[in-house]
């Protein structure tokens, strides 16, 4: 989406929940932007918001996605044009979850490991 704010929000909340298998729910771990925090967000009835305290990217996972994504795929380029951002940023993402493992090896908290 050209915007991040509320509108994309729940734009995206609508994407997830049928992703969400039947009878289980969601928990969607959340920063303090402010489209992730506005009063006009509807999440569906299967996913529950759960916002990260200010100030903490330690006990955000996708905080080293972004880190992964700008020393490996995004940074120190120039492009010509929106659209070529957005193609480049498209294809680094493609690869980021072609290896699921890699994925997970990005994300993964040590606090945070079911028992």
């Amino acid at each position: 989406m050209p915007y991040a704010n509320s509108e994309a929000m729940n734009l995206h909340l609508q994407a997830i929940s049928p992703a969400v298998a039947p009878g289980a729910h969601a928990v969607l771990v959340l920063d303090g932007a402010g489209w992730h925090t506005s009063q006009a967000l509807k999440p569906p009835d299967n996913i529950t918001l759960l916002c990260l305290p200010p100030y903490s990217p330690e006990l955000n996972p996708v905080e080293n996605v972004w880190e992964y994504l700008r020393k490996n795929k995004l940074a120190l380029r120039v492009h010509d044009s929106y659209e070529a951002i957005v193609e480049a940023c498209c294809s680094a993402w493609a690869d980021l979850i072609a290896i699921p493992a890699r994925l997970a090896s990005i994300t993964v908290r040590d606090w945070a490991k079911v028992s």
